[in-house]
């Protein structure tokens, strides 16, 4: 017999279910990426090249290819945040997954490059994109949850 607690969704832990989640993240993430910045680059006529996504030299506002690649990276971010709202459901682990996805970024970015990030404009891009991701997806995620809350207990009969 199942015991009544009172909450309003099952919260048992369920690995597979996480790493199922972090895992579609990250495709969101990166095919959201590579998506946008191809459309840019398509737009710009520049080359593509995985450093786009990866170099943290090509994140600048010196001239217009770096600052095609730094909309690229915002335009995903609201992808990564509709990402959320599909895959993840759940205002209260959106910090927590997009944190996550942009940690694996961190390692990825770090792992190409060879050495660890010390741009200012890689931080503040990415911290930026974070928080982008984060805050519209806890608002698509709010929004759907408020939405399954009924206001009304259902028609009144009148006696």
């Amino acid at each position: 017999m199942k015991k009544l607690t009172g909450q309003f969704r099952n919260t048992s832990w369920d690995p597979f279910l996480i790493i199922s989640q972090i895992v579609a993240m990250q495709c969101v993430m990166y095919f959201g990426l590579g998506l946008w910045m191809f459309l840019l680059d398509l737009f710009a006529g520049s080359s593509r090249s995985l450093d786009h996504l990866f170099k943290y030299q090509e994140i600048h506002v010196r001239d217009f290819g770096g600052k095609l690649v730094i909309s690229a990276f915002v335009l995903n971010a609201l992808t990564c945040a509709l990402g959320l709202w599909l895959v993840v459901q759940r205002t209260k682990q959106c910090l927590d997954f997009s944190s996550t996805a942009h940690l694996f970024h961190l390692v990825l970015c770090w792992s190409y490059n060879g050495h660890f990030p010390t741009s200012f404009s890689w931080w503040f891009l990415n911290i930026a994109c974070l928080t982008i991701t984060c805050v519209c997806g806890e608002f698509l995620c709010m929004r759907t949850e408020l939405q399954a809350i009924p206001l009304s207990l259902g028609p009144k009969a009148d006696l």
